[in-house]
């Protein structure tokens, strides 16, 4: 492998347990210079421990890490997180309350006076704190802490950073704001960057690769747009957003729905499957001739409803439908305002190359 295509950090088919409990299971990703993978699931899922054996805090039974093609730890070699040059990010910021902001930046380096120096006002520019440098933490907010942090992390220029849910303290007004001037400034520094979440809108955001995590694994791992667009199983598609279950029995390739039949080809009759769909990629009809409220080209076999709840939702209205074939419950994501009244019948149609088939569970 040339050097050039040497991952910055490597995990080997990690594993680990606590207590009898498997923690981490077979973790295996590569991590290159510039590029943002964000390690996403649900509390409890081994996201936070799978970062911190990267970081060396912890160390796994089995398998490897590697830093620039060099092992770090194994089942009989560990080094310690300060000899990784790796930088560590957390929720709670963890600046020194009694170091002021230009000493907080400042604490990880080495070289000259004047070198630290220039290198804390180059951060201090870098994350629009110019004039702060004399603050202490008590005195700045939530984001200024947050970009106080950030500087530090990235001032000694490690080869990878680790971010455990490093947004999560601020508020949904400051969030995005923050997390936008952090992906720059990393992108700019060419740091590898693992980060740690269970949103799955910041992993959306954030990241170049989301791996999805589960019990230890990871259950998939791609780019947002193809894992948002062609998830592994129900709960992969379900994790990052609302969806509908219309489930059905499999005979002849074929299973019935309120949308008509659907191909299930490889099936075996009598399976049982559910055909996957998200709320935005229903079409509503007011007489099946496909004049809704956003007329489309329908798609399938229209199916009856009745409008039983309609919510507006700043962008966009969602509205939950009753079906008149078997009583199952649909809900549809229409952009802008629309509230239908309670009871109105409505037809809805279904975006077959939307839909994912899955084997009930």
């Amino acid at each position: 492998m040339a050097a050039q295509d040497t991952p910055r950090l490597e995990l080997q088919s990690i594993s680990h347990r606590f207590g009898g409990e498997t923690a981490v299971n077979g973790v295996s990703l590569q991590l290159r210079a510039g590029e943002v993978i964000c390690l996403l699931g649900p509390s409890g899922c081994g996201k936070s421990t799978t970062l911190r054996i990267a970081a060396g805090v912890e160390q796994q039974d089995a398998g490897a890490v590697l830093v620039d093609g060099q092992l770090v730890s194994d089942g009989t070699h560990h080094m310690p997180p300060e000899v990784r040059s790796i930088g560590l990010m957390f929720q709670d910021f963890a600046l020194f309350p009694h170091l002021d902001v230009a000493q907080n930046i400042g604490f990880g380096l080495s070289g000259s006076k004047q070198d630290r120096a220039a290198r804390v006002r180059e951060m201090l520019e870098r994350v629009d704190l110019q004039g702060y440098d004399r603050k202490y933490p008590h005195e700045l907010s939530g984001g200024e802490q947050q970009r106080v942090a950030l500087a530090r992390a990235v001032a000694p220029r490690p080869r990878v950073l680790l971010m455990d849910e490093p947004f999560s303290g601020l508020d949904d007004r400051l969030r995005d704001e923050v997390r936008d001037r952090t992906l720059e400034l990393l992108k700019d520094e060419g740091t590898a960057v693992l980060l740690v979440t269970h949103e799955p809108q910041e992993a959306m955001r954030m990241a170049d690769q989301i791996a999805l995590m589960r019990d230890g694994r990871i259950v998939q791992q791609g780019a947002p747009y193809n894992i948002f667009n062609a998830p592994v199983d129900r709960e992969a598609a379900a994790f990052f957003s609302d969806i509908n279950i219309v489930s059905g029995v499999v005979k002849n390739a074929l299973t019935e729905t309120p949308f008509g039949q659907f191909l299930v080809p490889g099936a075996v009759d009598g399976t049982e499957v559910e055909i996957i769909i998200r709320p935005q990629h229903l079409r509503l009809d007011f007489d099946r001739k496909g004049r809704g409220p956003n007329p489309t080209v329908q798609e399938g076999t229209p199916a009856k409803g009745k409008v039983t709840r309609a919510r507006y939702l700043g962008s966009h209205s969602l509205v939950e439908f009753e079906m008149d074939y078997d009583g199952s419950r649909l809900h549809v994501t229409v952009p802008g305002v629309f509230l239908p009244e309670l009871g109105r019948v409505l037809w809805l149609s279904m975006r077959r190359d939307r839909c994912f088939v899955f084997p009930k569970t």
